[in-house]
């Protein structure tokens, strides 16, 4: 919603009976695709907004905390990930971070709708800036379908960067689809989703996506926790799943000794970020 009189962008989360406002220079963009509601907006302090279906997806100040929580703690949590596939993450942030492990040779990002990537390259071209990579293949089509028609065996890792589980990436949250993702892994692949607020979260969405990576066959799951200032509670998870064994740091020197750059991902980080709250155990 936002405030035309004051200039305030506000998300009101029900669930939270909490609401985060941003103040707005201006509204940039705004279009309605086959799949969703898309708006661009400048705002005073987090520079460059996005918005779809009225919901919070992205600041150009806070996106990296996210894009490298997604992302880092599962590519140094297997040994050799060669073939990456990322579900959504249209915006090319996980997609950034990914290309920085010079170990990956394929990469394929498959998002059902084109028109996030066309704006994220005009309006976040810091997120946008490995797009020409050679090593990867954009493909605009339903994760769902794709996954289901991938071969075998033929996949390290798979990050699931979607929306809420409602709308187009309602399915991205189904125990068929992680059947699908368990049958495309290699032996020792890991599956990586972001699973919304702890704090919120917890019962409706984060135990329910656990139950159901489970029930797919995954072998075992974890939470990694990290704070996110732009969405509900400034808390936030994502889901990880191991198809063959528990978790390991399997590049843990690596780690310690980053090849690239990082704005809040490292060694201690990586570490801590696997720890369960007293709440939740």
């Amino acid at each position: 919603m936002l405030d035309k009189r004051k200039k305030w962008l506000t998300e009101a989360c029900t669930e939270c009976g909490t609401a985060l406002s941003f103040e707005i220079k201006e509204k940039l963009h705004q279009e309605q695709t086959p799949f969703q509601k898309i708006e661009i907006y400048s705002t005073k302090s987090f520079g460059m907004l996005m918005m779809i279906d009225g919901f919070i997806m992205l600041t150009e100040r806070d996106n990296f905390i996210y894009h490298e929580m997604l992302t880092h703690p599962v590519m140094f949590s297997h040994p050799d990930p060669v073939t990456v596939v990322i579900a959504g993450g249209g915006d090319c942030g996980s997609l950034c971070e990914v290309a920085k492990h010079s170990c990956v040779q394929n990469i394929f990002q498959v998002e059902i709708d084109e028109r996030v990537t066309r704006l994220s390259e005009k309006y976040f071209p810091a997120l946008c800036k490995a797009n020409n990579d050679p090593r990867i293949e954009f493909i605009f089509e339903d994760a769902i379908k794709w996954f289901q028609g991938k071969e075998s065996s033929s996949v390290d890792i798979i990050i699931v960067d979607s929306t809420d589980p409602v709308g187009p990436a309602e399915g991205l949250f189904s125990t068929p689809f992680y059947g699908d993702c368990l049958r495309t892994l290699k032996p020792e692949g890991l599956l990586v989703q972001q699973s919304e607020s702890p704090m919120v979260h917890l019962e409706s969405i984060i135990q329910p996506m656990h139950d159901s990576m489970q029930s797919a066959g995954f072998s075992s799951t974890d939470l990694v926790y990290f704070p996110q200032p732009c969405y509900p509670t400034g808390w936030w998870s994502a889901t990880v799943a191991s198809k063959s064994g528990q978790l390991s740091f399997a590049r843990e020197m690596s780690a310690r000794q980053l090849e690239f750059q990082t704005r809040y991902y490292n060694h201690a980080v990586h570490l801590a970020c696997f720890a369960i709250p007293q709440f939740m155990k």
